[in-house]
């Protein structure tokens, strides 16, 4: 397979439409290539040569990084921003790439706008990279593209990501503050139990007396944890990958463990009232934006985050495209609150069933914003208590022959 041609950075002036001199830098694969993009730009190229540094400022205080979720919504809305202010799309890329500070983000934005730039649309240049955009964001794009209507339509989908991106860091929020809680807890406990303990157990046999229980329960923890600690790490960690790439590789058991969460106690409520949330919010700005509503609901299984409400929504797309009213579709599911059920009930009847949906989304996403901040409020009990006993229990039962000694003295 023959690999592709990296891009170059070249130097260029020539003279434009209205016969002036114009110059400035482009990546290309070959000078060739940089002139053939200058004439599709109404430029007529007169030198074009390549140079060693890197583009608007590639190089500089810039880092190569992961490119994040977060990289590409702010691309979208700068785009979207810039778009409205009337700057030319490829001269827009050029604006926003100068802004960003990831050096990775630099270089998709100047794969895209080559692409654009050697004639092909918005969302084809954006398909060409799966990985950070969407089919919903390219699909949304080319309707905006090809109704005219590009500026509103990118307006739209920075609003989707931004309000997309919240849900999730609410979200992250509620599942970070218990998980690294837990994790100190346990860092913590095994320094104690590896570490500080047998430093103890040497006093104690000092001291020539029977041990209180719980002194001696401590003590045999505090061997098998020294005797074993590395196979259990060891363990720790290979389940941790094993889930990882099972998560990955194997969709059965990514979606039994999907079913699974929407079990859990506190975190499976949380859970759906956020799949509900993007429902109702994809399903709005794709319905808005003049995309069927059997194409819209196709997109919207993609983007619920969940087996059993995705598999809920290809059936919905089922019925509705046999002639079925969605509210009702929705209904037979059993998935779907009935207040949601109802809002889409309404919003088929009157005609506003993006309106009726967008207000849906608002809610929902205010549901988790309050049962994020109630799951930190009654957790933060549980696991101080939890702390309280583990580690406080550990550090009473090697005080206690020391209180004893105290107490026959």
């Amino acid at each position: 397979m023959a690999k592709t041609a990296k891009n170059s950075a070249f130097s260029w002036e020539g003279v434009n439409r209205r016969g002036q001199n114009v110059k400035g830098e482009m990546s290309g694969q070959n000078a060739a290539m940089v002139k053939a993009q200058l004439r599709k730009q109404g430029v007529n190229p007169m030198k074009v040569r390549k140079v060693s540094q890197p583009l608007f400022g590639l190089g500089g205080g810039a880092k190569k990084k992961k490119i994040t979720p977060k990289d590409v919504t702010f691309f979208t809305r700068q785009m979207a921003t810039m778009i409205k202010a009337g700057v030319p799309l490829v001269q827009s890329f050029d604006i926003v790439a100068d802004g960003v500070d990831n050096l990775s983000m630099k270089e998709l934005i100047f794969s895209v706008r080559d692409n654009v730039a050697a004639g092909n649309d918005f969302a084809s240049a954006l398909k060409m990279h799966p990985e950070y955009f969407d089919d919903l964001t390219c699909n949304l794009i080319e309707s905006g593209e090809q109704a005219g209507a590009l500026e509103a339509m990118l307006d739209r989908v920075a609003n989707y990501k931004e309000k997309t991106e919240a849900l999730k860091a609410k979200i992250k929020k509620g599942m970070m503050y218990p998980a690294i809680t837990l994790l100190v807890a346990f860092v913590v406990t095994a320094i104690l139990l590896i570490k500080v303990v047998p430093s103890f157990e040497e006093v104690f046999k000092s001291f020539g007396a029977d041990l209180p229980a719980p002194t001696q329960f401590v003590i045999h923890l505090s061997e098998l944890a020294q005797a074993y600690w590395m196979p259990v790490f060891a363990m720790l960690v290979i389940a941790a990958v094993a889930f990882s790439q099972a998560l990955k590789r194997s969709q059965a058991f990514k979606d039994g463990f999907e079913r699974f969460t929407l079990k859990l106690p506190v975190f499976g409520d949380l859970i759906e009232k956020s799949s509900v949330a993007r429902y109702a919010r994809v399903l709005s700005t794709t319905f808005a934006a003049g995309v069927p509503l059997v194409e819209a609901l196709e997109s919207v299984a993609g983007a619920v985050g969940n087996v059993v409400y995705r598999n809920a929504v290809l059936t919905i797309r089922d019925e509705v495209s046999s002639g079925q009213q969605m509210h009702f579709a929705m209904r037979t599911t059993g998935v779907f609150p009935n207040m949601v059920v109802q809002m889409t009930s309404i919003g088929e009847e009157s005609g506003a069933l993006d309106q009726m949906l967008d207000k849906a989304a608002s809610y929902y996403e205010d549901e988790v914003d309050d049962a994020v901040d109630n799951m930190t409020a009654l957790m933060e009990p549980f696991i101080m208590s939890f702390l309280g006993v583990v580690i406080g229990g550990l550090i009473v039962a090697m005080y206690l022959p020391i209180f004893q000694m105290g107490q026959n003295v």
